[in-house]
């Protein structure tokens, strides 16, 4: 009996498999995607979706699901006893404004969104080890049905791995992370609030423990619109300490310390937090081999300056699925090789900004007067969430390489000793 060669085998069911799955399918292809848990599933995250990612569910169709859940209109930042509050910069491109969805509910309506276009979905399927092939191709993959505790095989022309940060399947095709780029650690829980509908997500840039004292990394409280706030809090492995950093303990110090306006008990979270690391800056590598490419958290690709994910793996997923499409329409898998140098194109200037400003973050002094000047100006912080957010205009784009230098600047002038690379 002949086997069944797919043209594409995602790994991976979040957004950067649901997503390549989803472009690829629309275009005919023969895909079929696997996901090592069953939906609804939880994913620890922040939960907010900001207009990049809004633009790419939109483009999938998704705008009229979406208005099923938070919609929010910009970022409250809070620093030095100061508030400021800065709606979504407009943009050609992108919406002006943004969704809070929990990943339960995102990841899974995404996903049947992609077998609405024809993509066969595989839940509670582990992906074990690549099915070798020659020259470095892969065949497909062999996988473990969970519930049965049975192995299979797959087979397919190309393979997409998505499958999260910590990427298993991506590591036994030698990939790795470059670990002079930042690397995340994040930890988030839920409490109850009567502000669960606020219109703005909230950012503490000088967060301090229950008794004043000042704690490194930032912190978020994401309005989730059904009676529940996402509180978490994130810093960068740039932080010269970050390896003995308990996060645990300040979650706990960070949720105590959150204005009286949330209204929350900080002693009862709706359930235990659930944190992580994240690669950053398109850190691991590499990114393609002769017929399989890496996209979203598996290869990287998360903002350095404010931690954000989910859209760059929409986006990463929609760039990998285009380029295989082209592949098997021309029968040509060379067509993968122009991956890295699409991502470098997209992502490489910026993501090379932000890690030098992570280098600046890691100096909890540095930081803490940069806010402090930042936060005296609504038009300066205005400029720097267009910045963080990835949200530059055509007009803006020369201002980037200018960004570069100013923060290379910056960066050089903080003392080696306070540095961790």
């Amino acid at each position: 009996m002949n086997k069944h060669i797919h043209d594409l085998l995602i790994i991976g069911g979040g957004p950067g498999g649901s997503s390549a799955a989803f472009w690829a399918a629309s275009s005919g292809l023969d895909t079929v995607f696997v996901e090592k848990k069953v939906f609804p599933r939880e994913k620890t995250c922040g939960d907010g979706i900001p207009p990049r990612g809004v633009h790419q569910l939109m483009e999938m169709g998704l705008e009229k699901k979406l208005n099923d859940y938070h919609r929010f209109n910009g970022l409250r930042a809070l620093a030095h006893g100061k508030t400021l509050e800065m709606s979504w910069p407009e943009h050609s491109t992108y919406p002006q404004h943004g969704y809070v969805v929990r990943r339960c509910d995102l990841d899974q309506f995404v996903a049947e969104n992609a077998v609405n276009a024809g993509a066969s979905l595989l839940q509670g399927v582990e992906a074990l080890r690549p099915i070798e092939g020659q020259d470095g191709a892969i065949e497909g993959a062999v996988l473990l049905d969970k519930a049965t505790e049975s192995e299979f095989e797959i087979y397919a022309k190309y393979v997409v791995i998505a499958d999260g940060a910590n990427s298993r399947f991506g590591r036994s095709l030698g990939a790795s992370r470059d670990k002079s780029l930042p690397m995340g650690i994040a930890i988030r829980g839920y409490f109850e609030s009567p502000l669960h509908d606020d219109p703005w997500i909230e950012s503490s840039l000088d967060i301090q423990d229950r008794n004043g004292n000042a704690m490194p990394g930032y912190g978020w409280i994401f309005p989730v619109g059904n009676g529940t706030i996402n509180v978490g809090i994130g810093l960068l492995s740039t932080f010269r300490d970050y390896k003995s950093i308990n996060t645990s303990h300040l979650f706990e110090e960070f949720a105590h310390s959150l204005p009286e306006y949330w209204g929350i008990n900080p002693d009862k979270p709706i359930a235990p937090p659930t944190g992580g690391r994240l690669p950053m800056a398109g850190s691991v590598g590499p990114k393609s081999g002769p017929n399989w490419l890496l996209v979203g958290d598996a290869a990287g690709s998360i903002n350095p300056f404010n931690g954000e994910g989910i859209d760059y793996a929409y986006e990463t997923g929609r760039l990998a699925a285009n380029l295989i499409i082209g592949a098997v329409e021309h029968d040509d898998p060379a067509i993968l090789t122009r991956y890295s140098g699409m991502l470098e194109d997209e992502y490489g200037l910026y993501f090379r900004v932000a890690s030098l400003f992570g280098r600046v973050i890691g100096n909890p002094v540095l930081i803490r007067e940069l806010t402090r000047i930042g936060m005296r100006s609504q038009p300066l912080m205005e400029w720097a969430l267009r910045v963080m957010a990835n949200l530059l205009r055509d007009e803006d784009k020369g201002f980037a390489e200018a960004a570069y230098q100013t923060i290379a600047n910056i960066v050089r002038l903080v003392p080696d000793r306070l540095v961790h690379n």
